[in-house]
């Protein structure tokens, strides 16, 4: 069977399950979540097991570090994993809200209802933390997940999605709403973004070259995942015993992820004095700093080499960072206009006339004052897990919890009236 074939009948089989879950109630559905994390943990060894064959396949490959990062597993990554579920499960349900609600003067009631999307596709890399992510959370919306992983974490994939399809052949909910594509060919990728009327939506999560392809390619609708070219702005009026915290933790409290920031920004006037510590802290934290002139004539014996264009617009997923010097909160907005990716962008100043100029030039999914990108995160944000963050204009932006993961109804009821 081809690709197209197989996606076309994972789809049909993902469709017809998800009958169990517009009959669900609310209550079923956060069962079923809290039956898929207790599997999740008393399997933990199962899953520690198949992750470290994809580990020792990715390090015999030579994958890089950032990506050997987001394929690792660890007993405290899956307890999180775990505890991502049960957040979502203790969230307010997104099904059945009453967006709108009126009564037309001919007497006919008029009700807009959150409703599921149907068959939702997941095409992602390495990170098979996403493969319970996204179930979850398609699972409570009322959806059914089509995960289609990279083959570097085929293993951890495949034991997940066993784990979890147990879990819910215990409850009213059908297994079949969580469905495996298979990673073993590129054909699988291109066949579920071609299986336009069997899935409803595709949701791009990984590399910018891999959205891109999606985005590009696609003939299903799709949410775009964002790539994060994200910057720190210091500004003239910042604390700067709580800059540089903010920087460090910005850059290298996990810097394989998307909310990591790549880009330093440093106000003129405390340039000269800020500089030099922002740059030895940063070393010291095994950055390598890329500099414009202006910063690297202040690195004096601190290793940095002079930034080129494509640094700026490079989203690193590594510890490297640029640093460059500012006139103004409107010169360091200008150059994110230019260089950023309008997912997360940061101001540290006690400033509040800067700090609202400065949100109001930053056309991005989040903006963060006096804290780190990397707290642009579902989880942090108290959605429980997500989906992915959409730095995309339509529908949703941001972190995607339950609620993106939701469409429309409109319910017309008459008392037999016709139009004339």
């Amino acid at each position: 069977m081809d690709a197209a074939a197989v996606v076309s009948q994972l789809a049909d089989v993902a469709r017809t399950a998800a009958r169990t879950l517009s009959v669900a109630s609310s209550a079923q559905r956060k069962e079923a979540l809290l039956a898929i994390a207790d599997a999740i943990e008393a399997r933990s060894a199962e899953i520690l097991s198949a992750n470290e064959k994809d580990m020792e396949r990715g390090r015999a490959d030579g994958l890089n570090e950032s990506l050997l990062d987001r394929l690792s597993l660890t007993a405290a990554r899956i307890k999180a994993i775990a505890d991502g579920a049960r957040q979502v499960a203790a969230l307010e349900d997104p099904l059945g809200k009453v967006l709108r609600q009126s009564v037309l003067p001919n007497g006919i009631e008029l009700k807009q209802v959150s409703v599921p999307f149907g068959v939702i596709g997941m095409v992602y890399e390495a990170r098979p933390n996403v493969t319970v992510d996204a179930a979850v959370i398609l699972l409570m919306s009322g959806n059914s997940a089509l995960l289609r992983g990279s083959s570097s974490a085929a293993q951890s994939n495949q034991i997940l999605v066993t784990v979890m399809r147990d879990a819910l052949a215990t409850t009213v909910i059908s297994p079949d709403v969580i469905q495996l594509v298979p990673s073993d060919s590129r054909e699988s990728v291109k066949a579920l973004l071609h299986a336009r009327g069997k899935v409803d939506l595709v949701i791009p999560r990984g590399s910018a070259s891999l959205i891109r392809m999606v985005v590009d390619e696609s003939t299903v609708p799709t949410i775009e995942t964002g790539a994060g070219v994200c910057h720190v702005f210091i500004d003239e009026f910042a604390d700067l015993e709580k800059a540089l915290p903010i920087i460090i933790n910005s850059k290298t409290q996990r810097p394989s992820v998307c909310n990591a920031a790549e880009t330093l920004l440093v106000h003129k006037n405390i340039a000269t004095h800020f500089v030099p510590i922002a740059l030895k802290a940063l070393h010291d934290a095994g950055v390598v700093l890329h500099c414009d002139s202006a910063s690297l004539a202040l690195a004096s014996q601190i290793p940095a080499s002079l930034a080129g264009d494509e640094n700026w617009s490079t989203e690193y997923g590594t510890l490297e960072m640029n640093i460059a010097i500012v006139d103004s909160v409107d010169a360091a907005s200008e150059h994110i206009a230019k260089y950023g990716t309008q997912h997360t962008e940061a101001i540290v100043t006690d400033n509040q006339a800067n700090a609202d100029h400065f949100i109001a030039l930053s056309d991005c999914a989040a903006v963060m004052v006096n804290t780190s990108t990397r707290f642009t995160d579902g989880e942090q944000m108290g959605f429980g897990a997500e989906i992915g963050i959409s730095n995309q204009k339509l529908h949703a932006r941001g972190p995607m919890g339950l609620e993106a993961m939701t469409t429309t109804t409109w319910i017309v009821t008459g008392n037999g009236q016709i139009r004339s």
